[in-house]
């Protein structure tokens, strides 16, 4: 447990930070394993050196601090602190202008949002207990992530993959070290706005002016090496489809389409097109992913149910040894019931109390639905290793933000938001969990445990570290910053589409967006039609994934060039020789982007403590470069 708080506070520093850049974040679980075995087996060296070690490092333990550390960071991600919660601020109302009342704005406070999430974070935890036994044993679903996480823990606690560990940390801690020191070595030269290494016009001023240069994030280099390549690469698409050809296409439209006396940040201008463009794209995908899943569950469902279980396969001893484990300790599902009511009841009245918008019916119908959607994505994710956690959510600001109307809809809409997308993502999260101890021989009964104790910390520690980014940069949230949290606006977005509808979108967006929105379902279908129909070539490999490429719409495309670039590293790299690689690339990676995000503390005591980097490294075109000296010259 002090080992999962220790890595919990670092894991969460790091969510947090790539939460308030671009919202994309990697799987951690391998570095979350990895170092939870260094960690420990530091420890247990020492204590034996000393002749104090009584009990050995087993598995279990590795597995229950990988879990715990999961669950906290996991928290960071669906407690929507840069997303929906940050949405209600006035920060974003501010941005977004349409719906900015008091009653559609509630101001951040740490308080009622430690409260908020543990009320609504426990309760997903006890809706998908019940069927553990059926999704592990009977469908034997595969769970890619948890299986994979479970692998790699049975390989440290071998005499050769203890070696293999060791020299993973090594790695590890090497990167970390140059990534912080390069942070820290890039801030003396960021004094001001649009200063330092982050804004160097890698491909000239006008590629800058558009969101194309490299901004030195050794963070997003380290997540271009654990994405797959094709999300890297959609990424770039998606830049270049959006900075290098629609908005520059769109701003010689100013005038005509929307008012050229609007502020660049209004939604009724060129901001808006970025904003409902991405969220069409955004629901197209998940709207298609959902509807592919429900299907793909049916008839999964359907095929297990009718192979006739007296024809069962012969068990291995090894699996009979895990099915006996996995039985042993059992959570009655009556508890597991109780539980889910007393909970449910629990946010049933709390939960209005706190967003006053959102009336207990409403809580009472999302808690309702909740179960079913939490199985669907617990299964599908078993399938496919996709949680559709945020996709679920996203169609619950449309659904309450709708019912609920002008009056308070934006907030009712957000806050349903995270009851279900904390009820979804949990569920997912802890039978990745049960999978992952299944195969490491580790206790049902330790999984669910280090899952509830993962969740608490997550939600102390979660909003503690968002709130230690909140106040060390007042301009946190607005596009451009160091910090400008896109999914805050995007989600507001999309609450403010539920709320006023079409109206809410400026001349031609409706089209473009329509015309988004179904492309990115017709992209889907063609990548699943290839992958289903051709084998020999593997095309459906080269087919961009539409939610990548969205991303970019808002923000830019500086972080897909970093990516491209890890990408390109690991490319070389695999060339080169394969192996190695495969051995420690992911523990470079996470190097580097534990270095670089660690940074952040140090960088914000700095900020609050009102101590400022000594330089500015600006760059300028030679005319405006001239234009300054005869300034000063004066």
């Amino acid at each position: 447990m002090v080992a999962s708080f220790i890595l919990s506070i670092v894991f969460n520093f790091i969510v947090c930070k790539l939460n308030l850049t671009t919202g994309i974040i990697p799987s951690l679980n391998v570095a979350a394993g990895l170092l939870g075995f260094g960690m420990l087996k530091f420890y247990t060296t020492s204590l034996q050196k000393f002749g104090y070690l009584k009990q050995p490092f087993t598995r279990q333990e590795n597995t229950v601090i990988q879990t715990c550390v999961v669950a906290s960071s996991g928290i960071a991600f669906s407690s929507g602190t840069a997303s929906y919660l940050l949405g209600m601020s006035s920060k974003i109302a501010a941005q977004a202008e349409g719906g900015n009342t008091p009653l559609n704005v509630k101001n951040l406070q740490i308080g009622w949002i430690m409260g908020f999430l543990f009320i609504v974070s426990f309760v997903g935890l006890f809706s998908i207990v019940p069927l553990r036994k059926l999704m592990i044993l009977k469908y034997k679903l595969t769970y890619p992530s948890g299986t994979a996480t479970a692998y790699l823990i049975n390989s440290f606690h071998t005499p050769n993959g203890a070696k293999l560990a060791k020299k993973q940390v090594g790695v590890l801690s090497k990167f970390f070290g140059a990534s912080f020191l390069w942070a820290f070595f890039q801030w003396f030269f960021t004094a001001a706005d649009d200063c330092g290494f982050a804004s160097f016009p890698s491909f000239g001023l006008q590629a800058y002016k558009n969101k194309f240069y490299f901004d030195f994030s050794s963070t997003y280099v380290g997540v271009g090496m654990i994405c797959p390549y094709m999300v890297n690469i959609s990424l770039l698409i998606g830049a270049i489809i959006s900075w290098g050809i629609m908005w520059p296409a769109i701003e010689t439209k100013k005038g005509n389409w929307y008012s050229s006396e609007l502020s660049a940040s209004s939604l009724h201008g060129i901001q808006g097109y970025r904003v409902f463009i991405a969220i069409a794209t955004m629901l197209g995908d998940g709207l298609y992913h959902i509807i592919f899943m429900l299907i793909t569950n049916i008839i999964s469902l359907a095929r297990k149910n009718s192979i006739n279980e007296d024809n069962s396969e012969v068990e291995s001893n090894d699996e009979q040894r895990r099915k006996e484990y996995f039985l042993k300790d059992q959570i009655p599902i009556w508890a597991a019931l109780v539980g889910y009511i007393v909970l449910a009841c629990i946010s049933i009245i709390c939960v209005p109390l706190i967003f006053h918008q959102l009336k207990w019916y409403h809580v009472l119908v999302a808690y309702v639905i909740a179960p079913t959607l939490g199985f669907c994505n617990a299964y599908g994710c078993g399938l496919t290793d996709w949680s559709l956690a945020s996709n679920y959510g996203k169609f619950a600001i449309i659904i309450f933000s709708a019912w609920v109307g002008h009056d308070g809809g934006i907030i009712a809409g957000l806050a349903s938001c995270g009851v279900m997308m904390s009820i979804v993502s949990t569920a997912s999260d802890l039978m990745q969990d049960f999978k992952t101890g299944y195969i490491t021989l580790s206790s049902p009964r330790s999984m669910f445990f280090s899952q509830v104790a993962g969740t608490a910390m997550g939600c102390v520690i979660s909003p503690l570290v968002f709130w230690f980014f909140y106040k060390a940069y007042p301009n946190l949230g607005q596009a451009g910053s160091k910090y400008p949290a896109p999914y805050g606006l995007i989600y507001r977005g999309i609450a403010l589409l539920g709320v006023e509808g079409i109206n809410s979108l400026p001349k031609n967006c409706l089209k473009l967006s329509i015309g988004f929105f179904i492309g990115a379902m017709v992209i889907n279908g063609i990548r699943d039609l290839l992958k289903r129909y051709e084998t020999k070539y593997r095309i459906h490999r080269f087919v961009p994934s539409p939610m990548s490429m969205a991303i970019p719409f808002y923000i830019g495309g500086y972080f897909a060039i970093d990516m491209c670039i890890g990408s390109l590293i690991l490319f070389v790299w695999e060339r080169l020789n394969k192996e190695k690689a495969d051995n420690f690339a992911p523990a470079l990676a996470c190097g580097l982007i534990c270095g670089d995000s660690l940074w952040g503390i140090p960088a914000s005591i700095l900020s609050l403590a009102g101590l400022s980097p000594p330089i500015c490294m600006k760059f300028l075109s030679s005319t405006v470069n001239s234009r300054v000296d005869n300034f000063l010259g004066t």
